[in-house]
């Protein structure tokens, strides 16, 4: 490298000429300037990829340290001597640059505490611990854990024995670069989580129509519509990753037209996705920066899996990432030992103060456990008139229910500058002696199973499949167990209740169900949760979160969370997919 200057107008890589093989190349960052300009990422190999930098107005900032992403102790090995090597020039050049310092701590501060890799861990720990030594301020975690909601104590740690979790935290890792908070709360119920990476893997890195910067872009998009600066911020980073333009970033409207036009279907479709109709869809498929058919779906599904995420990332308190915004603080040098454990003395936001109580007046598990017993056991003789009149009543009701605080959160300006119409927001398909010009979704006249799923498959291959695992995984799953109750129990009514609910909320009834089992088996404070998290999910509060019964689980309220999300996506789902069907007829 003292000889050859890695410059791809001086150097043209020709695998067939120059095989990279990272044992024989020693990558000597003194030889190797960190600029973008000179280091082109390479999109297949991610051993291959050390450190990238954009310099913006302020200081460079790190988007993301590659070369640890590698299931190869070796690879590993040698990005640890480059970072080592990085964090010495820059910690010796300190004044320099300061900004760059600040963001490269924080990063190794992330990977000392959340990389599964011990050989990382305990590295990053030694490069931190050698930084203090030399007079800097480290940071210290501002939290203890992935959630404001759970205890740490209910989180898997890195470190666990359970290999299943493990491949898990691996495998995510390896994806994205980190072992994000999100994904620590979902490894609770690690059968879903593994349906989860399939679909999240598949429709931000996977073969599809869209390219990778549309992609996390749109992904930005829809986050942004929740106000989920969590998920707004992770985007961000993987945008710069894969070589997005940074000035997209200023804000919607420094994008193409072409993403600007998608912004009013993310709008309606976050918030009120009853209002979708063939008009919108014949709208973006014609026309100057049209979309393709393939094109569109594909953005649809990145819009509502991130629209429903940032719900599950509100529902449960998800903290900010360590090396993020409030994710962390930076004290003087005689305040942290490093042994370890960074953050032995950190600034804990998130201790444990959940009242084991439930609501005064309302059910204890044990009535809820006997009523459903007692539905089981009762055969359903309901005409179709009474169950339309039974949904009614539902509805009715959901639209007198309060949703978190009264006034409405004003958007941030780091998640604001990518939606239009801010204030926009979801009204109730349902309002008491209101009339109203959208009439009730049947579910048997367009369901998922017989119409969403093939349309997805069509249009964009294999994903229909990969979100019909994940349905069916939260729709099923169970470990037989109600709260602290110490007998088997069969939750299906109670799941059913809570999945209906969800799609009452967004103006979708089946024809075959009885909605007085809602009325029945849900408390007016379980509905409360349910519609805050599914339609407001920005109001969600943890005072919210720990009404929900607290004999219930915190695995359980992760469960209820993780079934909100996959009821929510498949009701926008279902009402964007029959306008596509309808245009195509």
């Amino acid at each position: 490298t003292e000889c050859l200057p890695l410059n791809t107008e001086c150097l043209p890589l020709n695998t067939e000429c120059l095989p990279l093989n990272t044992e024989c190349l020693p990558l000597n960052t003194e030889c190797l300037p960190l600029n973008t300009e000179c280091l082109p990422l390479m999109a297949d190999g991610a051993d291959d990829k050390y450190i990238k930098f954009l310099l913006n107005d302020k200081c460079a900032m790190i988007v993301g340290v590659h070369g640890l992403a590698s299931r190869s102790p070796q690879c590993r090995g040698k990005a640890l001597d480059a970072l080592g090597a990085t964090v010495n020039s820059h910690i010796t050049d300190s004044v320099t640059h300061c900004g760059q310092v600040d963001f490269l701590l924080a990063q190794l501060l992330r990977l000392a505490e959340n990389c599964p890799f011990t050989d990382v861990r305990q590295r990053c720990t030694a490069l931190l611990q050698s930084a203090q030594d030399q007079g800097l301020r480290l940071p210290v975690p501002l939290n203890t854990g992935p959630s404001t909601f759970l205890p740490d104590s209910e989180v898997i740690p890195n470190d666990t024995e359970d290999e299943n979790v493990k491949e898990l935290y691996i495998e995510a890792y390896l994806q994205a670069g980190r072992l994000d908070n999100v994904i620590k709360i979902m490894a609770l119920h690690g059968q879903y989580l593994v349906k989860f990476m399939s679909v999240h893997n598949f429709i931000l890195h996977g073969d599809g129509p869209l390219p990778s910067d549309y992609r996390h872009y749109i992904a930005i998009m829809a986050a942004s519509r929740h106000q989920c600066s969590y998920l707004v911020k992770l985007q961000e980073e993987e945008f710069l990753q894969h070589d997005g333009c940074p000035d997209w970033l200023r804000g919607l409207h420094h994008t193409p037209q072409k993403l600007q036009r998608l912004s009013e279907l993310n709008k309606i479709l976050a918030h009120r996705p009853w209002l979708v109709t063939k008009e919108h869809i014949e709208k973006l498929l014609r026309g100057p920066d049209s979309w393709s058919l393939s094109q569109l779906v594909h953005a649809i599904v990145i819009m509502a899996h991130h629209h429903t995420l940032a719900g599950f990332v509100h529902g449960c308190g998800v903290n900010p990432e360590i090396d993020h915004d409030n994710g962390f603080t930076v004290t003087t040098h005689t305040n942290t030992q490093c042994n370890g454990s960074i953050h032995s003395e950190s600034h804990c936001c998130n201790v444990d103060t959940t009242t084991q109580c439930t609501e005064e007046g309302g059910k204890k598990l044990e009535e809820i456990l006997e009523t459903m017993r007692k539905l089981a056991e009762t055969s359903d003789q309901t005409t179709s008139e009474e169950q339309i009149e039974q949904y009614k009543c539902v509805a009715d009701q959901s639209a007198e229910l309060p949703t978190g605080p009264d006034d409405e959160p004003i958007p941030r300006a780091d998640v604001s500058r990518y939606m239009t119409d801010p204030m926009f927001g979801y009204q109730d398909f349902s309002k008491r002696g209101q009339p109203t010009d959208v009439t009730t979704f049947r579910a048997q006249d367009y369901s998922w199973a017989d119409h969403g799923f093939s349309i997805v498959n069509r249009l964009y291959p294999g994903m229909g499949q990969l979100l019909d695992d994940r349905f069916e995984t939260a729709y099923n799953l169970t470990y037989n167990t109600f709260g602290t109750l110490p007998v088997l129990v069969d939750t299906s009514l109670f799941r059913r209740a809570i999945w209906n609910y969800i799609h009452c909320l967004f103006g979708i009834r089946h024809d075959d169900y009885n909605y007085r089992e809602v009325n029945q088996l849900l408390e007016k404070h379980h509905k409360m949760y349910i519609k805050t998290v599914a339609c407001h999910p920005e109001k969600a509060t943890k005072r919210m979160y720990d009404s929900w019964m607290g004999e219930f689980l915190h695995s359980e309220k992760v469960h209820i969370n993780l079934m909100l999300l996959e009821a929510r996506m498949q009701a926008e789902l279902l009402y964007v997919l029959r306008a596509i069907t309808r245009y195509m007829k």
